[in-house]
């Protein structure tokens, strides 16, 4: 397993700097997730006052705003306990180089929620960082310096 590691390095070298771009994400991804950890277990109500304030938005989609009410807002120690097991789950799949493109996908979506949510400022950050996840999903990234390439050679398949 570890030959075919550095093996990846030489056959699928080219992806090197995508891979850089994967790692640095899988790291923001966990620091994201220890921040809101800390921020949403021990804080009273953060999330809550989070969707609350973007309720207030009027470009929010009659259906995304009608989920916030009724099922995100009652239960939000529910979802930032699940949003962030999602965020961890990013973050570990990223820095492993392990099923990249199903979980970019992933992350593509928690991107659009946090979209949705945001504030204008924060607007083009969030598009961008959703463009990096379909590029990730697109080339494969685990495949270079990650656990993917050593699947990819035993079975190929869309998942590596």
């Amino acid at each position: 397993m570890f030959q075919a590691y550095f093996e990846s390095i030489k056959y699928v070298g080219h992806l090197l700097p995508i891979s850089f771009l994967r790692i640095f994400l899988g790291y923001f991804y966990i620091d994201l997730a220890l921040k809101d950890w800390k921020f949403y277990s021990i804080g009273s109500g953060g999330l809550a006052d989070l969707f609350v304030e973007a309720l207030n938005k009027p470009a929010l989609p009659s259906w995304y705003r009608l989920l916030l009410s009724e099922q995100i807002i009652p239960h939000w120690h529910t979802y930032a306990f699940i949003l962030i097991g999602l965020q961890f789950a990013v973050g570990i799949s990223y820095i492993l180089g392990y099923v990249v493109r199903p979980t970019s996908l992933l992350a593509v979506f928690v991107c659009l929620n946090y979209l949705s949510i945001s504030s204008v400022d924060r607007e083009i950050f969030f598009k961008l960082l959703i463009a990096c996840h379909i590029l990730l999903a697109w080339v494969g990234a685990g495949r270079c310096l990650g656990l993917d390439y050593y699947f990819f050679k035993r079975r190929r398949g869309l998942w590596w």
